[in-house]
């Protein structure tokens, strides 16, 4: 998540960490989906793939994640992407989010 758009989400007054705050960058996706799980958070990546994957195992293996919101990195701007994740945290409780997978496309 770039720094403008933390910036941007905190003045709107959304509780947020990054992987940078958190000590977390370089670590394996799997580290990254079970930390946010253990803070009740939801993550948010152009990382779709992998967390798709990721997703599907938690399911599988009976585990639960706090949900996980996707996006194309090269397709929406800053600002693009700072409405329509407002849009989806206007709309979507955290116990809605709890092992779902949001994609920002949807949500225009």
């Amino acid at each position: 998540m770039t720094e403008g758009l933390v910036i941007a989400l905190r003045e709107r007054s959304v509780d947020l960490t990054t992987a940078y705050l958190e000590g977390m960058i370089n670590r394996p996706d799997n580290e990254h989906l079970y930390y946010a799980t253990l803070q009740n958070r939801t993550l948010y990546s152009f990382n779709r793939g992998d967390y798709l994957r990721l997703h599907a195992a938690y399911l599988a293996e009976g585990k639960n994640h706090a949900g996980i919101i996707l996006a194309n990195q090269q397709r929406y701007s800053l600002g693009e992407q700072m409405r329509r994740l407002l849009k989806i945290i206007a709309a979507k409780s955290a116990e809605e989010m709890q092992n779902n997978v949001e994609f920002i496309s949807y949500w225009s």
